[in-house]
């Protein structure tokens, strides 16, 4: 329970400077996500904007992984947009107090440990999926209000600042890192837009950022079964695509800065933030892979940053909104391209002919399923299954067995490989029972009896040599397997006559060993 005491771990060094600088660089980038993420799900800007500064300021103080930051997402979006359109906001506060509880219960229940079932493909996949999204998602800001491609001046303009943002970002920490290169291309950008009257689309042009500090509302709506049986499907989804996305943004930033985080202590924060967004009037979130990566490459490491960035929103919200809606919007989607660039991992490709091909398989479906369903939950869950489906497959081919005869007339069969659901065809296949002497061991040595289907294939290959009157003789039994025969006694009959607690013959008095 101390861990998740123990709020404010500023046990490393930290550079304010940075932390400072990176937090307002995250803060301007967080403005336009979260309103478009509102958008997405049919809620206000606000909606989106006091979910981000709720679950930045939540997670950066109680969170597992410092330097990571969370927010309105469009992951959670997706999920809750058929919510909102049919039940109002209200249901919608409510989904997300009830995710943020199953996620605390989650962390408690110290389930953050399954995200070692993630194969590193599937994280390839992921993370080159949402680099793909956060993409093409830039895409639209080339595109009018009517949904057409900007065209002539207008598009000249726009992808020329564009073009300034991203050699900015790319140039300059080649000379200087002192200041944050992507706040120094929002300064610069916002500079010359505004002093020079460039005609370009602002943040403002999207919607009114003004607001007040996120009003405490619980929500209306009746307390009921009936509404529960609403709100839990939706609520139990956001609650997993929040934690998968989380846990694997904090595996991501693990990788870049070399450090390890704690997953358990990050679904607890997470569930926390989620809570109490949905009581601040919020529409709820996770963690955001284009904004921790922001973060990150900007040399931030601690908490600060992600504070600094979610009180600088707030202010923004309360006091600075009319500054912040002139910031042009082609500083901030170059900035968000070269994020994506920087999150697509290039040296997959690279390693496309060295990798096995199922793992290139796994790889790419996940991507696919990451970019065209915008289900990032679905996309893990798929590679997972199919990894572990390739690795039973890979397991079951590996089963084999050495056959001899001894001086005294006995067959042995040496087995090699798990045996488990998988291979138990293969395994049966290996004995010939009517042409076999009447003595025969089977020797697992050098395999496992991995579950019942293994046990049930023992069952059956001994049922087949009783039945001809011959014995059989298992050896070499780990322990482990020995007390999954005990434990299915009462389930299947073992046919192993010799050894009375077991009815498995395991190295006893005889001249076989």
């Amino acid at each position: 329970m101390k861990k998740y005491l123990n709020l404010f771990d500023f046990s490393q060094k930290v550079n304010y400077r940075t932390e400072v600088l990176s937090g307002l660089t995250v803060a301007l980038a967080l403005v336009p996500e979260a309103i478009a993420f509102a958008f997405i799900a049919g809620l206000s800007p606000l909606t989106g904007l006091y979910a981000a500064f709720v679950m930045g300021l939540v997670t950066s103080i109680l969170g597992g992984r410092p330097g990571m930051i969370s927010g309105a997402t469009g992951a959670v979006a997706v999920v809750i947009v058929s919510l909102a359109k049919q039940y109002g906001v209200e249901y919608i506060f409510a989904t997300v107090i009830l995710a943020g509880l199953l996620q605390v219960a989650a962390g408690f229940l110290r389930l953050g440990k399954l995200m070692r079932l993630v194969p590193h493909p599937v994280i390839f996949g992921f993370v080159n999926g949402l680099a793909i999204i956060i993409f093409l998602s830039q895409m639209d800001q080339f595109k009018g209000e009517d949904g057409t491609w900007l065209s002539g001046a207008t598009l000249y303009i726009f992808l020329g600042l564009v073009i300034l943002t991203m050699l900015i970002i790319w140039g300059l920490p080649k000379l200087s890192k002192v200041v944050p290169a992507s706040l120094v291309a929002i300064l610069l950008v916002f500079g010359i837009v505004f002093f020079f009257d460039v005609d370009t689309r602002t943040i403002g042009d999207i919607a009114s950022i003004q607001g007040s500090f996120p009003p405490f509302h619980v929500p209306d709506l009746p307390f009921t079964l009936e509404t529960l049986q609403i709100i839990f499907p939706y609520a139990a989804i956001v609650a997993g695509v929040g934690l998968i996305e989380s846990l694997l943004t904090l595996n991501i930033v693990d990788e870049i800065t070399e450090t390890r985080g704690r997953g358990n202590k990050e679904a607890v924060a997470q569930g926390t933030a989620n809570i109490l967004s949905g009581l601040f009037s919020g529409m709820g979130g996770c963690a955001m892979i284009g904004q921790s990566l922001i973060n990150t490459s900007n040399g931030a490491r601690a908490r600060l940053s992600g504070i600094v960035a979610s009180l600088m929103l707030l202010a923004f919200i309360m006091f600075g909104s009319s500054l912040i809606e002139k910031v042009p919007m082609a500083a901030l989607t170059g900035l968000m391209i070269m994020v994506a660039l920087g999150t697509f991992e290039w040296a997959s490709l690279r390693t496309f002919r060295r990798m096995p091909k199922s793992d290139v398989l796994v790889m790419v479906l996940v991507t696919l399923v990451t970019v065209f369903l915008h289900n990032l939950a679905l996309a893990v869950l798929v590679g997972v299954v199919i990894s572990a489906l390739v690795f039973a497959w890979d397991n079951a081919i590996r089963i084999r067995a050495r056959k001899h005869v001894d001086e005294h007339g006995v067959k042995h069969y040496e087995i090699y490989g798990p045996l488990f659901f998988g291979s138990t065809t293969l395994f049966s296949e290996k004995f010939d029972v009517l042409n076999d002497p009447e003595e025969v061991v089977i020797d697992f040595q050098e395999s496992r009896l991995v579950d019942m289907s293994a046990i049930e294939a023992v069952n059956k290959i001994t049922e087949r040599y009783k039945k001809v009157g011959k014995h059989v003789h298992l050896k070499h039994l780990s322990r482990d397997c020995r007390r999954l025969l005990k434990n299915a006694d009462d389930i299947i009959e073992v046919n192993v006559m010799e050894d009375p607690t077991y009815k498995v013959a395991v190295d006893k008095i005889w001249p076989y060993k």
